[in-house]
């Protein structure tokens, strides 16, 4: 190859590098606004109120167990427990109304972080793989819950626990208020706190931290705890927008869909970074592609594979980040 030519095939590479980068961390963008365009043309009755509050409030506990489950990600880990932690919170929440709805919400959230704090101890303190340790919690805690909650669906009826995911402050759902709070303060400690920095030092290069004197495992448990916490959470909401207790139902395959979104948003699996904003517009994406589809009577089987084509389409472009 002369020398003319192969200055020709490096550029041509590096055009096709720098196309990746752009569709990497902007693609997710594109799409959502492209679908939502689509909407606005095709949809009946899309640009109402209505149709977005309702897009908001349903993609909410997406939003939060994806929190969770990106910081883990970024470790270059995993947490598929997340939808069996949204199911023991809903399983222990009305159990302590009782005592008040204060003590409930605290219990439900404190059962969210020993949850986390159990995925965190095995992964950090005994060395068993994320994915391992978390999908044994996913298939016990589940289990765990319909046993505390003795196979039975539980009413709700705690005004100020409803008022989570059916209340409005100032005309915005509160699902759509608890989603924000949760997405600035983790992004703030992702972008703002050392804690974020040994997030992205752990998932880059894990030995390496070990050796800078970074706190490696207490790290990786407060990753999985705050996962935990997202996770409780969701599953706070989802009961209160519910209005019962249904640890059967109650955060099925959310997993999947919150891998999805990090996994669309940017973040790649193989760790050392961790995008916040892109992971929110992932979920966004993976809601609206679900709301188009039954919105205009198509078969959700086609959604599903439609999901799916851009998982893959986003796990190569990321495969073309780690060969580059």
């Amino acid at each position: 190859m002369t020398p003319m030519n192969r200055a020709a095939s490096v550029s041509e590479s590096l055009d096709r590098s720098a196309v990746a980068s752009w569709v990497r961390g902007r693609g997710v963008y594109v799409a959502f606004v492209a679908l939502l365009i689509f909407n606005l043309i095709i949809t009946p009755n899309f640009a109402s109120v209505a149709t977005f509050s309702n897009l908001l409030i349903q993609v909410s506990p997406i939003v939060l167990v994806s929190l969770g489950v990106a910081l883990a990600i970024g470790t270059e880990g995993i947490d598929l427990s997340v939808g069996s932690v949204m199911a023991l919170a809903s399983a222990f929440l009305p159990l302590y109304l009782g005592y008040g709805w204060p003590v409930a919400l605290f219990v439900a959230l404190l059962v969210g972080a020993v949850a986390g704090l159990v995925n965190g101890s095995l992964v950090a303190f005994v060395g068993v793989q994320p994915i391992i340790a978390t999908l044994a919690m996913l298939v016990g805690g589940r289990g765990l819950a319909q046993i505390f909650a003795s196979g039975q669906l539980l009413i709700v009826s705690d005004p100020a626990v409803l008022a989570l995911g059916q209340g409005r402050l100032f005309g915005i759902p509160a699902p759509v208020i608890v989603a924000v709070v949760a997405v600035l303060v983790v992004g703030f400690l992702v972008n703002r706190t050392t804690f974020g920095r040994y997030v992205v030092a752990i998932g880059g290069n894990r030995s390496a931290s070990y050796l800078s004197g970074h706190p490696v495992r207490r790290t990786l448990l407060l990753v999985y705890i705050i996962s935990g916490l997202l996770a409780a959470l969701a599953g706070i909401v989802a009961t209160a927008r519910l209005g019962a207790s249904d640890p059967s139902n109650i955060g099925i395959l959310i997993e999947l869909s919150a891998i999805t979104a990090v996994v669309v948003g940017g973040t790649p699996l193989s760790g050392g970074r961790v995008r916040i904003l892109g992971t929110v517009m992932g979920a966004l994406l993976i809601q609206l592609i679900s709301t188009t589809f039954i919105a205009n009577d198509l078969p959700f089987t086609w959604a599903q594979v439609f999901t799916a084509a851009i998982i893959l389409v986003a796990v190569y472009l990321q495969k073309g980040r780690g060969a580059a």
